[in-house]
């Protein structure tokens, strides 16, 4: 029963941190309450992934119609779109079980609680280790004042169940993040009257603006409705029907739904553990606080993930889970955060990685922008997308790029060219420079990068 390290949670964090440990001959114990891979593989990430790439076969044959093909009548069978989907997360799952068994890491179900340092009670079991992960995750966040009740203010999860009929439902999402767009889009492709309530000025707060400007005219071609600058005040149930009361500047609004979705964001999963009573720091939002090593306040607890700090992203966790390892086993000295890229699998695609230009802006840092279109793009157009750009954002003087910021197909493969160039200081010399096959998606990096200093060849510079 003792151990070197103890992992309590065995999601995108814990288990990859557990993984790492066993590969450094150290001794491990994953602790899970629910499943392995916990929210990302079986209630975010993966499933909404495979209804989205699902979904976009449905409504793809509409980008070749001036191709001449036309494809009709075609049908979704709920029942087995849902086992599809479900079987998507339960292989992968099972692949997470044979890396624990093929690596000697142990495992067992239960609820976990930290009774003293280096020691872990589950269900009345008592492990003991030098070193304890917390990587308990994150949960969806209500709106003040207002809780879930699984009915009819729902959250990602129970859209995710496909247990309500999407063509005869009016969904009223609150928050128009990622995970209500994502989740807003695959609905509305299944027939459902989407409306979209965020309280920011623009959806996708935080994203470069003209990309943001680009997704809001998709949206309404989806006859997806949005209303943005509008708080949720109260949200009524009666009857079975819903009711937001919002706020739109001086002016009450009302959204009449069968369900509401609130989508506002998550909080860390950091109560309930013992961590409290053992003196665990937190910050005002309940993220635990840790040092340059993942180390909380008290000796020989780390902390990773969502349950730790933001960005709130799988492969963030999947990072930080193989630094904590290392740290612990002795190959490293501290964390060494590289660029965190982010996807969004809307349609079309959003991807983005490093500083906006408001943002190098407001850092006090001269920028340069370039922009490809991939309207000018070939292989785009024969893929039949004609809307969508690369966007990369240079520092004015070396040229060395800060930013790359995509709306478009393939987006979330085409980030990870640009994560290279950023992560080591390359310049857009370097990267429009390069030669990228022809005909590919890939060309508009390249492009956009020549375009900074007005050197793109397949558009009219500035």
């Amino acid at each position: 029963m003792k151990f070197d390290a103890i992992v309590i949670g065995a999601g995108s964090a814990g288990y990859v941190a557990a993984i790492r440990l066993a590969q450094l001959k150290k001794s491990v114990l994953v602790v899970e309450k629910d499943k392995i891979g916990g929210t990302c593989l079986h209630y975010g990430c993966i499933p909404t992934k495979a209804l989205i790439s699902a979904t976009e076969a449905m409504h793809a044959p509409k980008r070749y119609s001036r191709a001449g093909i036309t494809v009709e009548n075609i049908s979704v069978d709920m029942g087995k779109l849902k086992s599809w989907k479900e079987s998507v997360s339960a292989k992968l799952a099972r692949g997470i079980e044979t890396l624990f068994k093929g690596n000697g890491v142990n495992f067992v179900m239960g609820d976990a609680v930290v009774r003293a340092p280096g020691e872990v009670v589950v269900d009345g079991e008592v492990y003991t280790a030098e070193n304890i992960i917390v990587a308990t995750g994150s949960e969806p966040l209500p709106i003040p004042g207002i809780e879930f009740d699984g009915e009819n203010i729902l959250t990602s999860k129970e859209l995710l169940d496909l247990k309500l009929d999407p063509s005869s439902l009016n969904l009223a999402i609150v928050g128009g993040g990622v995970i209500g767009l994502e989740i807003g889009m695959t609905y509305a492709r299944l027939g459902t009257n989407v409306t979209i309530v965020e309280m920011m000025d623009q959806v996708l707060p935080g994203i470069d603006k003209d990309i943001a400007s680009l997704m809001l005219r998709f949206l309404k071609r989806m006859k997806i409705k949005v209303l943005t600058g509008t708080r949720v005040e109260a949200i009524d149930t009666d009857n079975g029907k819903v009711t937001l009361i919002a706020r739109q500047g001086d002016k009450e609004v009302k959204v009449e739904a069968d369900k509401v979705m609130v989508a506002i964001g998550r909080r860390p999963r950091s109560k309930g553990f013992g961590l409290d009573e053992l003196g665990v720091k937190t910050d005002r939002r309940g993220f635990i606080t840790t040092d340059d090593r993942f180390m909380t306040s008290v000796e020989g607890i780390y902390a990773i993930g969502d349950v730790a700090s933001m960005p709130l992203l799988a492969h963030k966790a999947h990072k930080e889970g193989v630094m904590v390892a290392e740290i612990i086993a002795g190959v490293r000295d501290k964390r060494d955060m590289p660029i965190i890229p982010a996807a969004i699998f809307t349609d079309p695609e959003i991807a983005t990685a490093g500083l906006t230009e408001s943002e190098a802006k407001e850092k006090g840092i001269d920028v340069r922008t370039g922009k490809f279109p991939f309207g000018a793009n070939g292989r785009a157009l024969s893929m039949g997308y004609l809307e969508g750009f690369t966007k990369i954002v240079a520092e004015a003087d070396s040229g060395r790029v800060l930013g790359v910021h995509i709306i478009g197909p393939d987006a979330s493969n085409l980030i990870g060219e640009a994560v290279i160039a950023i992560q080591n200081g390359l310049t857009v010399e370097d990267l429009g420079s390069t030669v990228h096959p022809h005909p590919t998606l890939s060309e508009t990096l390249m492009e956009a990068a020549e375009a900074v200093d007005g050197k793109a060849i397949h558009i009219l510079n500035r």
